[in-house]
């Protein structure tokens, strides 16, 4: 004869309200710690060209010195919009659009005032910008 046990079977069972605790304070940390590194990637260094200068007919020259002054071939722009040089790229390149056009940017020159030559070329419908920089400084042999 067998006896019936009239207990309910301990089934097991897994708790998942401690486990989403844990995964949504991780992700909560990764987001701010995410955050974070975010503005640490902003510390850029501006790369230096390796290349040889290519030899072209033809080139435009755009010359911006260290206090954001415009010089267009060997004319002086006597104001920094955008109008301005617009006049003056037009007075040297005439109607020729085809020209490549090298911008000589000093290196300490504010990047608004790039930024003002590349919308004045952009409108004025020039497809070839090239930029000018300065050849890489070589480390020489081990000398002391």
């Amino acid at each position: 004869m067998r006896i019936r046990d009239f207990r309910e079977d301990d089934t097991p069972e897994i708790n998942l309200v401690p486990l989403i605790d844990v995964v949504l304070c991780l992700l909560i940390f990764f987001v701010v710690t995410t955050t974070f590194d975010a503005r640490s990637v902003l510390k850029i260094e501006l790369p230096r060209a390796d290349g040889e200068a290519a030899a072209q007919t033809q080139v435009l020259s755009i010359l911006i010195n260290a206090q954001g002054r415009y010089f267009v071939g060997n004319q002086e722009v006597l104001r920094t919009d955008v109008e301005s040089l617009k006049q003056a790229l037009q007075s040297v390149a005439g109607e020729d659009r085809s020209r490549t056009v090298l911008i000589r940017a000093d290196a300490n020159t504010p990047w608004q005032a790039v930024v003002t030559a590349y919308e004045a070329l952009a409108q004025l419908g020039f497809k070839k910008v090239a930029n000018a920089t300065a050849p890489q400084v070589r480390a020489t042999g081990g000398r002391s």
